[in-house]
């Protein structure tokens, strides 16, 4: 009886989850490209890959797992120091006995538009892709296969599925602001949109159910706090058909090695902070940095009133970034005056 209990009270919340419709990941400063576009492009680099692994409610039978995997590439363009950034992320999820999945390939473009002595940037991005949803039915039972009490796969449903699988087009766009301070203080903000297109996502022909725009905002700031050390704050706010959440947290860098200070791909720093989903999870982070690769761990500790019923199991997350630079034979002072993330 614990067990359905708790079965129950996960989908419950898992279908609230479902209304709004995305994708969330607790290291959600890692995937720049669910955020908002127009932070694709805004890092210390030229080339940057991203991937991220999520295997959530491990406490229930089927966990939920999530895997994004994206790429970006910045170059300049023009003479004033303008830049333009071209990216792509494939996302994928599995939930549940009957497998429901998504997938989802989404180009970006970004344009950073260079201002103040090539210290500040405004970028404006625009992405569009196609997005597949399917299950399979033949791993889920019904009401009417059961005769006096018992289960027999062999019965006959009555439950009739017009479509398994379902394709549609969706996409997004963004405005973000990033600067450096005289005091080597990096910082950006921006707003975006996801689902513009408002799609159609629905198994069944007769059913009119369309997926609201997300609309988003999100900031973030570096603060050096030491010789060797400094501090990242970041947030984001996030509304989608009434649905409202709030991300934020911090990060502690501390660079064990550190032999040219303007050389970040050329370090070894071990990273750990503290994410906070509001109402739902605190989610302690781990990360560590050598040289151009990047690996992150962070695990949810669930605080929501489902915490009774799961034992306060949320989910483990893995992250991991690999950024380097390309030979542009750009002016050294061009390239360490873009913010550092």
């Amino acid at each position: 009886m614990k067990r359905i209990y708790l079965v129950l009270v996960v989908l419950l919340s898992v279908s609230v989850t479902l209304n709004a419709q995305d994708f969330i990941f607790s290291q959600f400063y890692e995937m720049p490209l669910m955020r908002n576009p127009a932070l694709a492009g805004i890092f210390t680099g030229d080339i940057r890959f991203q991937a991220g692994y999520r295997s959530q409610w491990q406490s229930i039978p089927v966990p939920y797992n999530t895997q994004v995997l994206s790429g970006e590439a910045r170059f300049p363009i023009g003479k004033q120091n303008d830049f333009i950034s071209v990216g792509l992320q494939l996302a994928h999820d599995e939930a549940g006995d009957s497998k429901l999945g998504r997938t989802q390939v989404f180009p970006v473009v970004n344009f950073h538009k260079s201002f103040n002595d090539k210290a500040s940037y405004l970028s404006f991005a625009l992405m569009g892709g196609i997005v597949q949803s399917q299950f399979d039915p033949t791993r889920l039972t019904f009401d009417d296969q059961f005769v006096n009490g018992i289960y027999d796969p062999l019965n006959p449903t009555n439950q009739i599925f017009q479509k398994t699988s379902i394709t549609h087009l969706d996409g997004g766009t963004g405005l973000a602001f990033s600067s450096t301070t005289y005091s080597g203080v990096n910082y950006y903000f921006g707003i975006g949109a996801y689902h513009l297109l408002k799609p159609k996502v629905t198994f069944f022909d007769n059913q009119n159910t369309f997926l609201s725009t997300r609309y988003v905002a999100n900031g973030g700031v570096n603060v050096p706090t030491g010789d060797n050390n400094n501090t990242y704050f970041y947030g984001d706010y996030i509304t989608q058909g009434g649905n409202k959440q709030l991300l934020m947290g911090f990060l502690y860098c501390y660079n064990i090695r550190m032999d040219d200070l303007d050389d970040p791909y050329n370090k070894t720093a071990i990273n750990f902070g503290m994410s906070y989903r509001w109402a739902d999870a605190l989610i302690p982070v781990a990360k560590v940095e050598y040289n151009k690769l990047i690996l992150g761990l962070s695990y949810d500790v669930n605080v929501s009133k489902l915490s009774a019923a799961t034992k306060y199991q949320g989910g483990f997350e893995l992250s991991m970034s690999y950024k380097s630079k390309l030979n542009f034979n750009i002016p050294k002072e061009v390239g360490t005056k873009c913010p550092k993330f």
